[in-house]
């Protein structure tokens, strides 16, 4: 039911989904579908061979991942969907988390249309391990990883987890459920590209998802921050979401509000695990939080480019404390009030110059700012093919920077 909702609508000519992606009642069958499930226990997913090590009893329900090995999760011919990804693996620290990569190839491609860090893409942002669940992804009792997005393929599907990690992982287990079935030539391939920045650039957006081309969904996005100390306790989240569509270029077509708006609270936000958006994490200068397109969906026909400002914002006296010390900003606008009174909203990169926020001329109120932190994201998309060209994921170093308390 959830592959119909999603490719519902995927191609611009046509209004509803063809016939065969029409939901289907629990007690209903597929004619033309065979069910399927890769595991140690059967590898190839292949027909009346699973279980056959240890005459049947157990034999092989876990492996080792060695440092710098990559292990094949699925490996298969012929159409069909990915339903559902299940695995755990005794080390859920940070660093191997980050160090852990999943990858994701289809229809024979050798660029992979998922190539992600295992935690940040099971929801375990910033490698931080916590039980949730949400509409697409589960850790229960923060134990195991569960994916439910449904991921079409039409000639080949293959899916891998690589250890960059300098030691071994003791032990992973896994089960890949998918069904062998025809799939729609209006059925998009899913994508997932991550995304990181040690430092944020003054003024300059943060790319959740870099441009893509060719016809589409935005999903959605996990997102990370480990903010800058130097700005001591200042909200970080005032920076919007834009998304960029079918040829914008300076500006976009759709604009959020706020970070913690986006993804459905207001005035901060604290833990919460909702269907479509959430907060995974707040804990001292580390923050995730996710938000699914799912009632809410962003088609493209051309191109799609998701980006997110990095601003935070406190009391001006306070903002102005900190410009005295030389940390690092751009004042830009003003929620000016006064004796418990709001006056205007002040632009200040309207201003010529532009006024430092220990101007005496400006109003006392809520300062925003530009400002630098630590961001990661991982976007997930459907496009029309199965390989985008984007950049190829960080090295495991990159990856791991910054993720140790202090």
């Amino acid at each position: 039911m959830v592959l119909a909702f999603l490719l519902a609508g995927c191609a611009g000519k046509q209004q509803k989904a063809p016939e065969a992606e029409q939901p289907l009642a629990l007690y209903e069958m597929q004619p033309e579908a065979s069910t399927r499930w890769a595991s140690f226990e059967n590898p190839q997913a292949a027909k009346g061979q699973g279980g056959k090590e240890n005459q049947g009893a157990k034999g092989r329900a876990f492996e080792r991942l060695a440092p710098g090995e990559r292990k094949v999760l699925l490996d298969v011919q012929g159409s069909g969907v990915v339903r559902r990804m299940w695995i755990t693996i005794m080390q859920k620290d940070p660093e191997t988390l980050r160090s852990l990569r999943i990858e994701m190839f289809w229809d024979g491609n050798e660029e992979p249309a998922v190539s992600a860090p295992f935690g940040d893409f099971f929801g375990s942002i910033l490698g931080r391990n916590a039980a949730f669940q949400n509409e697409f992804f589960s850790n229960p009792e923060g134990r195991s990883y569960n994916c439910f997005i449904p991921m079409p393929f039409r000639k080949g599907a293959r899916i891998e987890v690589a250890n960059d990690a300098p030691y071994q992982v003791s032990h992973i287990f896994y089960d890949v459920n998918f069904t062998l079935e025809p799939v729609s030539d209006d059925a998009l391939y899913f994508h997932a590209f991550w995304n990181h920045s040690p430092a944020t650039e003054l003024g300059v957006d943060f790319e959740v998802l870099p441009k893509v081309e060719g016809r589409g969904k935005y999903l959605g996005a996990h997102i990370g921050a480990v903010t800058n100390p130097v700005y001591e306790d200042h909200w970080w989240g005032e920076g919007e979401v834009k998304v960029f569509l079918d040829g914008d270029s300076e500006f976009p077509t759709l604009v959020g509000t706020g970070t913690e708006d986006y993804i459905g609270t207001g005035w901060g936000q604290g833990v919460y695990f909702h269907r479509y958006q959430g907060c995974t994490l707040k804990d001292g200068r580390y923050w995730g939080f996710y938000r699914y397109h799912v009632p809410d969906p962003v088609y493209f026909h051309e191109d799609c480019r998701v980006t997110l400002q990095q601003i935070g914002g406190s009391a001006r006296q306070k903002v102005a404390e900190l410009y005295n010390k030389g940390v690092p900003m751009i004042p830009i606008s003003i929620d000016a009030h006064e004796d418990g009174k709001f006056g205007d909203f002040v632009r200040l990169l309207e201003m010529d110059p532009v006024p430092p926020p220990d101007d005496p001329s400006l109003p006392d109120g809520h300062m925003n700012y530009y400002r630098s932190d630590q961001v990661c994201s991982i976007a997930f998309f459907y496009l029309d093919k199965p390989a985008t060209g984007l950049p190829a994921i960080e090295g495991v170093n990159e990856r791991i920077y910054g993720l140790e308390e202090e």
